[in-house]
């Protein structure tokens, strides 16, 4: 059987592609951020030494022309040329992903987009990120950034003169002004902190809010409005079908249905029913993006 991966900071989830084409989660172990050699044994491990072929979703950046990873979470993986490693390591076939681009497949394959398209799957989590999928083929773009739409210094704080009080915040690409630095669950509490002088998490931010308080409900509206704004640009450039959502942010039904009717009312086409939704495959995106990705190549190199 095929294994199938989904890596990220904290933990190695993993699974095998059945005959069906599915892959469900059969277990995780933590990931061995800093050791090379411990992160290929718990791969092979994993894997149940097989011979079988891996196919791999990563969060962080991964250029399958150079074939270096940009994981800047997992020391042993940054700047390493982790497919060809890994093949030189197990001695078997390997593939990699992006996170977000595994789950925008997902979605589009067999999830919310089947059928459709275009499918913008997006991550709205610790960070924001996105992958993009037209006609059932996945774009990846020049060095695989394609979908990236979380980077890029555009933010306008002051959301065109709607809002006071926010910043030019810092984001970890090294950029100011970042969607990812303003938009993801971090960016929510960095803008409460700056509205309210009050550090909060985002789950805290959020569920005060539904019960009412005034602050949160600031928080949110503000957070909406400059992420509303920011995807508005990517729905009337792409023109997607659909949007699901993944990440920590997509688990609650009203925020995103606040982001949806936002979304919709700026820009030009006319979506009569919900655009951005949480996606089928939020919880399992990456692995079952991964087995696609295994079913597509894998199976039909066999074939």
């Amino acid at each position: 059987m095929i294994s199938c991966f989904d890596i990220g900071g904290s933990f190695i989830r993993h699974g095998e592609l059945r005959q069906d084409g599915t892959v469900s989660e059969t277990g995780r172990v933590a990931t061995p951020g800093a050791d090379w050699h411990a992160f290929v044994q718990a791969i092979d491990k994993c894997s149940k030494k097989s011979q079988e072929p891996i196919s791999i979703s990563l969060a962080g950046a991964y250029d399958e022309r150079s074939g270096i990873a940009d994981v800047a979470n997992i020391p042993c993986l940054h700047k390493r040329h982790v497919q060809m490693d890994l093949e030189a390591a197990l001695g078997r076939p390997v593939v990699i992903t992006n996170d977000a681009n595994a789950f925008a497949l997902a979605e589009a394959i067999d999830g919310t987009g089947r059928g459709k398209p275009v499918v913008f799957g997006i991550i709205l989590g610790s960070g924001v990120g996105g992958g993009l999928v037209v006609n059932g083929s996945l774009v990846t773009g020049v060095g695989g950034m394609a979908g990236e739409w979380g980077h890029g210094p555009v933010m306008d704080p002051t959301a065109g003169g709607q809002i006071t009080g926010l910043e030019h915040y810092p984001c970890g690409c090294g950029q100011v002004g970042c969607i990812d630095a303003t938009c993801s669950a971090r960016g929510m509490e960095r803008i409460h902190a700056s509205l309210h002088g009050a550090q909060l998490a985002s789950r805290d931010i959020t569920a005060t809010w539904h019960d009412g308080e005034t602050q949160a409900a600031e928080t949110i509206e503000a957070f909406t409005t400059l992420l509303a704004r920011a995807l508005s640009v990517l729905v009337n450039t792409l023109g997607p079908d659909v949007i699901p959502v993944s990440g920590g942010l997509s688990n609650d039904a009203i925020l995103l249905d606040l982001i949806d009717r936002k979304t919709r009312a700026l820009v030009l086409a006319d979506y009569a029913s919900p655009l951005v939704v949480k996606g089928q495959f939020a919880e399992n995106g990456g692995l079952h993006g991964a087995g696609i990705v295994a079913r597509t190549k894998f199976r039909r190199e066999k074939a």
